[in-house]
């Protein structure tokens, strides 16, 4: 991570054009045809600069900075909110409010004045919770997740919205964010965790959509969810070991391939496998709950982590260049894609930064 993958994307995946981050770079670590940018890849890029320089690597605090900065001056919106899409060269293509990328500027926010303890940047990430609690909230006990209003929910960016209030408490000590966390996580008790799968996909009386896609189960929120639940566990002393158990033990019975380690990108309920394709950032959030389980011996985490990087280093990284991966494979082992999406180095950073925390005391 340290000697290849920061580097690189330090230094390739900067737009040094137009400013930003790209979205993508190609198997040779040069710019794609891609002709815009996600906001969320541009906080999770601030994210990785930001994190690496509280770990010491002294170029991230620069890169997290102007990160920020092209965030700031970009893609700030005049009522407060932030939009969704940028072209390449930065100006906005898409304004509509979007929980999933609010959630990741109020992350990156948080993270840039963990770093940084700028008066500004703690403004911003009060006033884009403002935002969310007041713009982006139903009146049935969750929020939108994009505006103008849907008729359904969706879980996803309800839990990085939970993740975002972690980091923004944990950064700032400001009490308001652990409170939204709380609301988060019982909404997930509650409504989006049947005490043994986590539904995707709602409609507004809460029951699970019948379709295909409302259907179908993806172990990687599982195991990210755990995570999440272990944070906040950590953060109030809430317990919530049941539910971090469940999660974890759901999608590993069921959504890990136990020859191959495989995690898979999607399933039913009843454990039938519908996408045996394995993209790179659900085996990154098994290693992560598995390190939230490490003192519970009895449920082999130590294997499962070093089982889930030796698939990552055998099969993701050993066909690319230091730094890059392939992130899909099919179900054969196949290759699927051959352009690196920026917004995956989040995963693995964050990952391998709980490996990092974990190492010291782990049983090898």
């Amino acid at each position: 991570m340290f000697d290849h993958a920061l580097p690189l994307w330090a230094e390739r995946g900067v737009d040094h054009a137009h400013g930003g981050f790209l979205e993508e770079l190609s198997q040779e670590a040069d710019p794609t045809a891609c002709t815009f940018k996600r906001v969320r890849v541009i906080c999770r890029q601030i994210y990785v600069f930001a994190h690496a320089a509280k770990l010491g690597w002294s170029p991230g605090a620069y890169l997290a900075e102007q990160g920020y900065i092209y965030l700031r001056d970009k893609v700030r919106l005049a009522d407060g909110g932030w939009a969704r899409r940028l072209s390449r060269e930065g100006a906005i293509i898409d304004p509509a409010p979007d929980l999933y990328d609010l959630a990741f500027v109020l992350f990156a926010l948080a993270w840039r004045y963990s770093v940084s303890q700028d008066a500004e940047v703690l403004r911003l990430a009060h006033e884009t919770l403002d935002y969310i609690q007041q713009k982006m909230r139903s009146p049935h006990g969750a929020f939108w997740h994009t505006l103008p209003q849907q008729r359904a929910y969706l879980q996803n960016p309800h839990m990085h919205f939970a993740e975002a209030c972690h980091a923004a408490f944990e950064a700032t000590g400001d009490q308001r964010f652990l409170d939204q966390a709380e609301e988060l996580v019982a909404l997930l008790r509650r409504r989006f965790f049947d005490g043994r799968t986590l539904g995707e996909y709602f409609s507004l009386d809460w029951t699970r959509e019948q379709s295909e896609l409302g259907r179908t189960l993806i172990p990687g929120h599982h195991f990210e969810w755990a995570w999440i639940l272990s944070t906040h566990q950590r953060l109030t002393g809430t317990d919530l070991n049941h539910e971090i158990e469940a999660l974890a033990s759901f999608a590993e019975a069921y959504g890990v391939d136990p020859k191959t380690q495989v995690v898979f990108d999607g399933i039913l309920s009843d454990g039938a496998v519908v996408a045996e394709s394995s993209r790179a950032w659900p085996n990154t959030e098994r290693i992560k709950a598995w390190v939230a389980l490490s003192h519970r011996a009895d449920l082999q985490p130590i294997e499962r982590i070093n089982g889930t990087l030796e698939l990552i280093f055998g099969r993701y990284f050993a066909r690319s260049r230091p730094g890059l991966w392939i992130d899909r494979f099919d179900g054969n082992g196949a290759p699927m894609v051959s352009a690196v999406p920026a917004s995956v180095l989040y995963h693995i950073f964050l990952a391998f930064a709980e490996v990092l925390r974990l190492e010291p005391t782990a049983k090898r």
